[in-house]
């Protein structure tokens, strides 16, 4: 098992940057392909963006693609998220989620989700 642990949130204004990181604890962190989701109020959960292994390979949904970046540092067992030029439509929790597959749908392990609300 693997426990993961988000943080990062906050307000910040349209335009602006934040950075999300998820602290993962347990079981051999670079065993996981690693991806970030978010959920609005009164949205479905969806899909933000994934990373290998290794790192070596990642996907954006699009909504978020040149704007987001995924990365991680296997030895800090830690994934982030940097977000920039956010978008109120950005508003949501944000989870990260850690997975046997890559790429992958289902995923087995999820942090405790972080806030982010962008002001327009």
């Amino acid at each position: 098992q693997v426990q993961l642990v988000d943080s990062g949130g906050g307000l910040v204004q349209a335009g602006g940057s934040l950075r999300l990181s998820c602290a993962a604890s347990g079981r051999t962190f670079s065993s996981y392909a690693m991806g970030w989701f978010r959920q609005a109020p009164g949205k479905e959960r969806e899909f933000v963006a994934a990373i290998s292994w290794s790192g070596g390979n990642t996907y954006y949904a699009d909504s978020v693609k040149g704007r987001f970046t995924i990365s991680r540092d296997n030895a800090k067992n830690t994934v982030y998220l940097q977000m920039n030029s956010l978008k109120p439509e950005d508003t949501a929790v944000y989870y990260c989620a850690a997975s046997y597959h890559y790429p992958s749908i289902t995923y087995d392990y999820w942090g405790q989700g972080t806030q982010v609300t962008v002001s327009s």
